[in-house]
C-alpha cells in the first residue's frame, strides 16, 4: 500500500489555508452583493436625507409659534399653502403664525423647523387652523444628514454586506460596490459504486450523498457551487476532469473518495501530477477525516476529501469552510471558522490519544447550561449528522471526557 505522508496538525493545515489569499476584488451591483465582503473603505458622497423632510401627515410650522399652546389656549395658524409629494417646497418660506399642509416624507419649506401631527390641530376654514399641543424643534423631522452626514465612514474595507448595508448604499446613490466574489467550487464524486440520486440503484451500488451536501455547504458557507458528476475508478479519468475546472473558472475543486492509500485511490496522484502542483498535505490528524488531501496551483486549491458522509463534512467545515471564508476576503479568526461554544458532555467518552477526535453531538438545554449528548454512528452514515448540531472537540493528547466536564463544540452553520 503507498504510505500516508506525515500526518499534518489541524493547527498547520488551517495556517496553510489561510495563506490562501482572497479573490480579486470585482464591481458588484446591489442585487448580487449581499453575503459579500467589500474590499475598499466606503464615504458616504452626499447627505442623507439630503434635506429636512417630514416624519407625519401635518403642517409645517416654526416650533416657537406653538409655544404655550393647550387644548383650552390653542395656537392659530395661517396656511399658506400645500408640499407636494415628491415636489420642493422651492419659493415657499413659513413666517410668524404661518403654516404649510405637509405628507409624510415631504421636504420642509424654508423657515420652518417642526411638524405638528394633524391629531393635534383644528381646522378653522380652508386657511386657518388652531393648534392645541406645543412641539419642540425637529420635531416629527429628520434633519438633513441627520441619517448620515457626507463625508462620513459607511463601511469599511472587510465588511460582510447585509440587507441594511445595501440599503444604505441605495439611499446615497451608490449603485456598484468593490466586493470580493463568491469562490466557484467544482465538486466531483469519485467511485464505481456511485450513481446519481435520481436514477435507479442497482444492486452493489448507492446513490451520490457527498455531492448534495458538499453542494449545500459550499452554497451556506457563501460560495457557489457547480457539479462535474461521478468519476469512475480508473487511472486518468480524475486528471482530465481536474484539469478542465482548473482551466475554466474554479477557485477550488472538491474530490469526494479516492483520498486515501487503496489500490483504487487516485486522488493524490492526480494533484501531485497536475502541473505546477504544491502539496500542502496527505493526511491530517483529525478523527474523522485522516486521509484529506489538500494541495494548491496557482492559487487554486485542490481538495481530496474522504469517500465517508461524515468524514466528508468534518473536514469540509475544519478546512474548506475557512479556505472559502478566506477566498470572499474575511480575515479574523471569528469569521472565518465554526461558531464555538462550551458545553458539558451527558456521558463519559474514551478517545485514543494522537488525533484530534470531532464528535457530532446534539445540544439539550438545561438549567445547569448546554449539555452535549453525543450521536453515535460510522463515519460512512449519514443520519447521525441529520441528527447533530456541531461537533464537539476532544483535543489531540487526550484520553477522553468524563461525564459533566466541558469541552469546545463547534456549532454547524
Amino acid at each position: 500500500m503507498k504510505p500516508f505522508f506525515k500526518l499534518m496538525s489541524r493547527e498547520k493545515l488551517q495556517e496553510l489555508v489561510k495563506a490562501f489569499p482572497p479573490l480579486m476584488p470585482v464591481s458588484t451591483g446591489l442585487e448580487e452583493a449581499l453575503g459579500l465582503v467589500t474590499a475598499q473603505d466606503y464615504h458616504a458622497p452626499e447627505d442623507l436625507p439630503p434635506f429636512a423632510r417630514s416624519t407625519m401627515d401635518g403642517y409645517a410650522i416654526r416650533s416657537r409659534d406653538t409655544f404655550g399652546a393647550s387644548e383650552s389656549q390653542p395656537a392659530l395658524f395661517q396656511v399658506i399653502g400645500e408640499v407636494a409629494m415628491g415636489i420642493s417646497p422651492a419659493g415657499m418660506a413659513i413666517g410668524r403664525g404661518e403654516a404649510a399642509r405637509i405628507w409624510t416624507g415631504g421636504e420642509l419649506p424654508d423657515g420652518a423647523d417642526a411638524v405638528v401631527m394633524v391629531e393635534y390641530t383644528n381646522v378653522l376654514s380652508e386657511d386657518t387652523i388652531e393648534v392645541f399641543k406645543a412641539i419642540a424643534p425637529g420635531g416629527n423631522v429628520i434633519e438633513k444628514g441627520e441619517d448620515v452626514e457626507q463625508g462620513t465612514l459607511i463601511l469599511s474595507k472587510g465588511t460582510r454586506l447585509r440587507a441594511q448595508d445595501l440599503g444604505l448604499m441605495a439611499g446615497l446613490g451608490i449603485s456598484k460596490i468593490k466586493a470580493h466574489p463568491r469562490p466557484r467550487v467544482a465538486i466531483i464524486s469519485t467511485g464505481d459504486e456511485l450513481v446519481p440520486p435520481d436514477g435507479p440503484v442497482p444492486r452493489g451500488k448507492i446513490r451520490d450523498i457527498n455531492a448534495t451536501t458538499l453542494a449545500a455547504a459550499v452554497k451556506n458557507t457563501g460560495g457557489v457551487s457547480y457539479y462535474l458528476g461521478i468519476v469512475r475508478d480508473k487511472k486518468g479519468n480524475l486528471a482530465g476532469i481536474c484539469k478542465k475546472a482548473l482551466a475554466s473558472d474554479a477557485d477550488v475543486i472538491l474530490v469526494s473518495g479516492g483520498s486515501s492509500v487503496g489500490q483504487r485511490d487516485f486522488t493524490l496522484e492526480t494533484f501531485s501530477h497536475i502541473e505546477g502542483s504544491r502539496l500542502l498535505t496527505h493526511g491530517v490528524s483529525v478523527r474523522p477525516g485522516k486521509p484529506t488531501i489538500i494541495a494548491e496551483v496557482g492559487g487554486k486549491a485542490l481538495v481530496g476529501l474522504p469517500g465517508h458522509a461524515a468524514s466528508a463534512m468534518v473536514v469540509f467545515y475544519l478546512f474548506v469552510y475557512p479556505l472559502l471564508r478566506r477566498m470572499m476576503g474575511f480575515v479574523s479568526d471569528d469569521d472565518l471558522y465554526l461558531k464555538k461554544t462550551r458545553a458539558a458532555i451527558s456521558r463519559n467518552i474514551a478517545s485514543s490519544p494522537g488525533k484530534e477526535e470531532y464528535l457530532r453531538i446534539r445540544i439539550k438545554k438545561t438549567d445547569n447550561g448546554p449539555l452535549a449528548e453525543p450521536v453515535f454512528g460510522k463515519s460512512g452514515l449519514i443520519t447521525p449528522l441529520v441528527k447533530a448540531d456541531g461537533l464537539l472537540v476532544i483535543p489531540r493528547d487526550s484520553e477522553g471526557i468524563y461525564a459533566g466536564e466541558e469541552a469546545d463544540v463547534l456549532l454547524f452553520p
